[in-house]
Parts: structure tokens; sequence; C-alpha cells
């Protein structure tokens, strides 16, 4: 697995190393011993999917509060998406910034995201899943999230939003979290 740092502290997109051969190929996603070598939480509790018909869904911009915070892995399997993490440590030097990776079946990347951060995709394709790794169990009173167009982001979406939930679009803005 090849991890490529971003400018978020400790988000790292993730990279399988294929080796080919007449059937297709092979790649891990998964190895307990580089996660910890690159200082992030090897823990995995949950394994989730999503299942998005429409292009142009958003889900995000979501978070676990403390005790509860988790981190993730996140891959698409079928489709593609914008993936945006924004950094939610105050005492981070990149806090309240963001970055954005093209998720798709056909780059098989993976992202990160780290405990303090909140995460979120648009798909760019009709029939998008995605599935998630996460350190921590669904714990909903710790459930947290903050608006996808929170002008505190200024997030650059490539695509309009066509579909969103209800409790996605109405979070709050992050000055109220």
């Amino acid at each position: 697995m090849l991890f490529h740092k971003t400018k978020l502290p400790k988000v790292f997109e993730i990279e399988p190393e294929p080796h080919h051969d007449d059937r297709g190929f092979f790649a891990r996603i998964w190895c307990e011993k580089e996660i910890e070598v690159h200082g992030l939480n090897p823990k995995l509790v949950q394994c989730s999917i999503s299942f998005n018909s429409r292009k142009g869904t958003l889900r995000g911009m979501h978070f676990q509060a403390e005790p509860y915070a988790e981190s993730k892995i996140v891959r698409c399997t079928s489709g593609a998406i914008y993936d945006v993490v924004i950094d939610l440590r105050p005492k981070s030097p990149t806090f309240r910034q963001w970055i954005a990776v093209i998720l798709s079946a056909r780059n098989h990347r993976m992202i990160y995201v780290p405990e303090g951060c909140g995460h979120g995709f648009l798909t760019l394709e009709d029939q998008t899943e995605v599935v998630y790794q996460m350190s921590e169990f669904y714990n909903p009173e710790s459930s947290r999230g903050t608006r996808w167009n929170d002008p505190a982001f200024q997030i650059a979406w490539p695509e309009a939003v066509e579909v969103i939930s209800e409790r996605d679009q109405t979070y709050p803005n992050f000055y109220t979290v």
C-alpha cells in the first residue's frame, strides 16, 4: 500500500499496489502494520456500506464527538465520488482547512480520515457504492455534523448537489457545533 500525505496532518490518500497477472490483479487494501507505521489508528470494529442511486448525491459532513471519535478508511467500490475531509481539530495547524480527492472503482484509492475530522462526499456517477471501515462503533448520541455548504469552509464542490438528506442539509454552521 502506498500512503500519500495530504496537507492535513494524518489524512492520507492510500493507493493499493496491484500485482498483475493474466487473471487481473491482486492488492492489499488493509494492513494493520502499515497503518501503525504511519502513526495511524489501526483499530477496526465496524464496516459499513452506502449505495447511492443518483449522481449528485451528497452525504456529509459527518463526525463523531468524543469519547466516540472515530477514524475511518473510505473506499469507492462502484462509481465515483468527490471525497472531502475537513480538519475540525482546534489544535491542528490546518484547523478548518479541507482537502478533496476523487475515489472511484477505477482508481481503487482510499482515504484515511483521522479522529477529529469531518467527512463527506458527492457522487459523480449514478449507482455509486462506498465502503467505510471505522475504529469505533456508531454512537447516535455522539453523531455530529456541519453543513456541506458552511461558509466557514468554502468547500468547492465540483457539481450541483441534487440529493441530500434533511439532516445533512440542516446541520448548523460550524461555529455553533
